[in-house]
């Protein structure tokens, strides 16, 4: 009996469907930055890992928020928040952001601040730009901190030692080096004189 022989079948390419990204929640994110010591964004759901601040830039955020602090503390106006706190600014999908420094009015925190992420935005959030963040990201974080309730946005650049101020109804302006810092209505009275955040 002669065995039959058959031509090889042609091995088809299947085409396969990209997997989903998976998206996290907020809770999920907690989870993860309990177990890990750096520092995430959430983004529409999706992790985003924050590279650790060059020397100029924590300086840059600790001086401000020292002033921001201390002013804010004197006057009993509310909390200022530090770089590693996220703000839930919008849910499934879930976005989570963090500023460099945060405030927070008094009326808004009245029942207390829990461990989880602050729900809604800061009335000021500051954004201290690092040499690797790209302008279009940094632009991101504007348009997310003001369309979700911020009041006042400052973009810190030091190196061109300007702050660009933003504001809810599309105005902006940039300050230079010998100008002053005002925190207008969202912080009354606050000025701090920008020749001693780059002295």
């Amino acid at each position: 009996m002669s065995a039959v022989l058959q031509e090889p079948v042609p091995v088809l390419e299947m085409e396969t469907e990209s997997e989903t990204e998976r998206l996290f929640t907020a809770d999920e994110l907690l989870e993860i930055s309990a177990r890990d010591e750096n520092r995430y964004e959430l983004i529409q759901g999706k992790v985003r890992m924050m590279s650790p601040a060059g020397g100029e830039h924590g300086l840059t955020a600790a001086n401000l928020n020292a002033r921001l602090f201390l002013y804010v503390d004197d006057n009993q106006l509310g909390a200022v928040f530090a770089a590693e706190t996220g703000f839930l600014l919008d849910t499934k999908p879930d976005l989570v952001r963090a500023p460099d420094v945060a405030y927070v009015r008094s009326e808004r925190i009245r029942s207390g601040v829990s461990n989880k992420y602050f729900p809604g935005a800061p009335d000021l959030a500051v954004e201290v730009v690092s040499p690797n963040d790209r302008a279009d990201e940094v632009q991101d974080k504007v348009q997310d901190w003001l369309s979700h309730g911020t009041q006042l946005v400052w973009v810190v650049e030091p190196k061109t030692r300007t702050v660009t101020v933003y504001r809810p109804d599309g105005t902006a302006n940039v300050l230079q080096a010998n100008d002053t810092l005002d925190g207008e209505d969202v912080l009354p009275g606050f000025h701090f004189p920008l020749s001693r955040l780059w002295g």
